[in-house]
C-alpha cells in the first residue's frame, strides 16, 4: 500500500559556493504513473550539479526538487504501469533531480538493473557518465572501431568513462589531463596516449600522431579552434560543456575544406522517450563491457550526504580523478 515517506534532499536556496548547499527534509508523495521510488545506496556528484548550485543550470519544470542526477539503490515502490521492475531490485537510474537523497524518484524508462561485477555503491557513478558518453560519442559522433578518439578532461568522471568505452569499442584513444598523476590514470584505463595540457602542446602532438576523428570536449573557449586544428577530414567534435566559456571566435574555413562537424547535446532536458532509447542502448551495448570487466567506474572519493559541501569543494578544486559519490 502506498504511503508518504520522509527523505533528506540537498538544495541551494541562494546561488553560491559549496557553503550554499542545504540539507532539508521533505515528505515524498507516492510514485506517480510510470515512476519508481529508489532507496538510495549512493548518488553521483557531477559538474552540472555545481552549475545548478551556482544558479547557472536551472532544472526542468517537472524535475524532482533538489540536486543530483544519478543514483544506485533498491526499488522501494512502483507507480502504476511500471513493467519489468520489481520491488527490491538492485538498480541504477538517471534522474532529473533529487538524487542527493535517502529516497529518489525516477522515471521507469531511465532505470536499469545494476550491472554485475561492481558494487551497488560504485554503480552510482555510471548513469550520468555512461548515458552522456554513449549518446554523444557513439550516437552523435558515430565513433567507429579503428578511429582516433580524443577526450579532454581524461581523469574526470566523463573522461575516465569515455576512455574505457572507446577502448572497448576498438578506437585508438588519446586523452588530455592536468597532471602527471592524472595522465598515468588515463594510460592505466586504456588511453594509448595521455598528454598533460599544462606542459605539452597537445594539438601538435595529436596532429603528429595522425590527428583525431572524434573529439569529446567539455572545455570550450580557445579549445574549439585548437580542436579544429587537429581534427581530421570528416572529423566530428562533440561539445558537452564549456568550462572556458561557450562564446568563441573561430576560423571555420578549415571546417568547410575538411568537411568537419561540430555538434553537441545536453541530457537532462531531453524527452523521456529519448532517454528510454539511450537507456536501452546502454543496457544492450555497455552493460556487457562492464560485466566482462572492460569498463568500471573510477571512484575518487565517497562522502556521507552530510558532507555534501566537502564533496562539492573537491569538485570545485578539480582535485578529483574519477567520480565523487555521496552515501546517504
Amino acid at each position: 500500500m502506498s504511503h508518504s515517506r520522509k527523505t533528506r534532499i540537498v538544495t541551494a536556496p541562494e546561488p553560491g559556493g559549496p557553503e550554499a548547499l542545504r540539507i532539508e527534509e521533505r515528505t515524498l508523495e507516492p510514485p506517480g504513473e510510470g515512476e519508481v521510488l529508489i532507496e538510495v545506496a549512493a548518488a553521483g556528484v557531477n559538474r552540472p550539479d555545481v552549475f545548478e548550485r551556482m544558479g547557472l543550470y536551472p532544472p526542468p519544470k517537472d524535475a524532482p526538487e533538489g540536486l543530483g542526477l544519478e543514483v544506485s539503490g533498491h526499488v522501494l515502490e512502483l507507480g502504476k504501469g511500471v513493467e519489468g521492475i520489481r520491488q527490491g531490485d538492485a538498480v541504477v537510474a538517471l534522474v532529473a533531480g533529487g538524487g542527493y537523497a535517502d529516497i529518489a524518484r525516477a522515471r521507469a524508462e531511465t532505470v536499469l538493473p545494476a550491472p554485475k561485477g561492481i558494487s551497488l555503491e560504485h554503480a552510482a557513478g555510471l548513469p550520468e557518465t555512461v548515458f552522456t558518453v554513449w549518446t554523444n560519442v557513439f550516437g552523435r559522433a558515430g565513433l567507429k572501431p579503428g578511429e582516433r578518439f580524443l577526450v579532454h578532461g581524461g581523469a574526470s568522471g566523463i573522461g575516465t568513462t569515455a576512455i574505457q568505452m572507446a577502448r572497448a569499442h576498438g578506437a585508438h584513444v588519446t586523452a588530455t589531463a592536468g597532471s602527471e598523476g592524472k595522465c598515468r590514470l588515463c594510460s592505466e584505463l586504456g588511453a594509448d596516449t595521455a598528454l598533460n595540457y599544462r606542459t605539452e602542446d597537445w594539438p601538435a602532438r595529436v596532429r603528429d600522431a595522425g590527428g583525431a576523428d572524434v573529439i569529446l570536449d567539455m572545455v570550450g573557449g580557445d579549445y574549439v579552434q585548437k580542436n579544429l586544428s587537429c581534427l581530421n577530414v570528416e572529423g566530428r567534435i562533440v561539445m558537452i560543456a564549456f568550462l572556458k566559456g561557450s562564446r568563441v571566435e573561430v576560423d571555420l574555413m578549415g571546417l568547410m575544406l575538411k568537411r568537419q562537424t561540430i555538434t553537441g547535446s545536453t541530457l537532462r532536458a531531453r524527452r523521456i522517450e529519448d532517454k528510454r532509447v539511450i537507456a536501452q542502448a546502454v543496457h544492450d551495448r555497455v552493460w556487457p563491457w562492464i560485466e566482462a570487466g572492460r569498463l568500471k567506474p573510477q571512484i575518487d572519493t565517497v562522502f556521507d550526504l552530510d558532507a555534501v559541501a566537502q564533496a562539492h569543494a573537491r569538485m570545485d578544486a578539480m582535485a578529483h580523478a574519477g567520480k565523487i559519490l555521496l552515501r546517504p
